[in-house]
């Protein structure tokens, strides 16, 4: 058994933000995938995933029971293959942002889900809040809040525009440009995330008034601004704004960014080189970058890996 491949995601902008209503986007990473299996020797890590996929059946179960108008699923026969030892097969890292839980869960619903939502149908925003709405619950077994939009991306596997909490769309972005010097790249820490620690600084956060005034005046203004600059290829004002928006983050969310890599962030942002954003909730994982010159980011950053992600 092989189920169909899964897609990570990257939330280009709008982590933290979305919380707060500001706009997002979320585009699919078809870099890492993962697919629902079953086989004859599993490895060690099949055997560990087997034992997270009966966990979370329990949880399916009572979510169910407790919420029978919000998704039902063939739980028999999920059950009975999780006991004949299906696993998540995936090469999506975890605790790097770019939603390994995520995918897990749309395969869930993708081949257990009954009456399931499909990618085949016109998907008007009430079928997308719906999906969101399912795999937010979902999700929530592993981080404890979730928005439910990695399982969504992965699961319909196009770029979804988040205008607001209860209003997102799929949208369309401008083509790559293979060939192009700017790029948008990931730079790996080498630290493992953890999301619930960090999301729970935040809402600690939230608590302070000042640093409330701080996410509209400021965060949630330069997010809204990338996300409207990249969706219409202004790559000057898009610059402009990414360069705003990783002072901000450098100067309010340091506890989401390695320690390491507080000096690395602070000389993108003094020669232009680059600028670094989060990818998910930081503590570690995956740093975004964005620059208009490859090559010259390469150099500044010998010393980390990057992934090209996107180039224009």
């Amino acid at each position: 058994m092989k189920g169909p491949l899964f897609y990570s995601k990257i939330l280009l902008f709008g982590e933290y933000g979305i919380i707060q209503d500001s706009k997002g986007l979320s585009i699919p990473y078809n870099f890492y995938n993962g697919a629902l299996k079953k086989e004859d020797n599993p490895s060690q890590e099949a055997i560990a995933s087997n034992g997270h996929l009966k966990r979370f059946v329990t949880y399916l179960e009572t979510l169910q029971t407790e919420q029978p108008d919000l998704v039902q699923f063939d739980i028999t026969t999920l059950q009975k293959d999780v006991n004949e030892g299906m696993y998540f097969d995936s090469s999506i890292p975890q605790g790097y942002g770019v939603g390994s839980s995520g995918a897990l869960v749309a395969a869930i619903y993708d081949k257990y889900a009954q009456h399931k939502i499909t990618v085949l149908e016109n998907l008007t925003r009430e079928k997308l809040l719906a999906l969101k709405t399912i795999f937010s619950q979902m999700e929530s077994f592993f981080h404890g809040k979730s928005s439910g939009l990695d399982p969504l991306n992965s699961y319909l596997s196009i770029p979804i525009l988040i205008n607001s909490k209860d209003n997102i769309e799929a949208t369309g972005i401008p083509t790559q440009s293979f060939d192009g010097k700017g790029a948008v790249f990931l730079l790996d820490s080498g630290i493992v995330g953890e999301t619930a620690p960090m999301v729970n600084i935040f809402m600690e956060n939230l608590k302070d008034q000042g640093f409330r005034t701080m996410l509209k005046s400021q965060f949630v203004k330069h997010t809204d601004a990338c996300v409207e600059n990249f969706l219409v290829g202004d790559i000057k004002a898009l610059f402009s704004n990414t360069k705003k928006l990783s002072k901000v983050v450098l100067n309010h969310f340091k506890p989401m960014i390695p320690e390491e890599f507080h000096g690395v962030w602070q000389q993108g942002i003094d020669t232009n080189d680059y600028y670094l954003k989060l990818c998910g909730s930081g503590g570690g994982g995956y740093i975004l970058g964005f620059t208009q010159d490859l090559e010259r980011a390469k150099a500044a950053l010998k010393d980390y890996k990057l992934e090209v992600v996107y180039q224009f």
